[in-house]
């Protein structure tokens, strides 16, 4: 069995149809559409569905809460005035 191409210079050329070339080529598709499917099964499980962004925000806004209850209290806010009014009157 042959096949019929045509060359570079736009001849005619028969050549013989291999069959074990037509079976890798067939391997090789396969196998690029196995990692392309890989691919894409990785990318689907990269980002947080909508419920994980809800707990992801929620968990967000609890820390800056507590955040800002400690930076805000008694001790924490005189300390912080103390270092930044150290820090005006600083000598250069």
């Amino acid at each position: 069995m042959s096949i019929i191409k045509v060359g570079s210079q736009g001849k005619t050329v028969r050549q013989p149809i291999d069959v074990n070339s037509r079976a890798m080529s067939a391997r090789r598709r396969r196998s690029w559409w196995d990692r392309r499917a890989r691919a894409c099964r990785a990318a689907a499980e990269a980002g947080m569905s909508t419920a994980e962004y809800a707990v992801g925000t929620i968990a967000a806004c609890g820390f800056a809460a507590v955040l800002y209850k400690i930076v805000t209290s008694g001790p924490v806010r005189s300390a912080l005035t103390a270092v930044i009014e150290k820090a005006l009157h600083a000598s250069f």
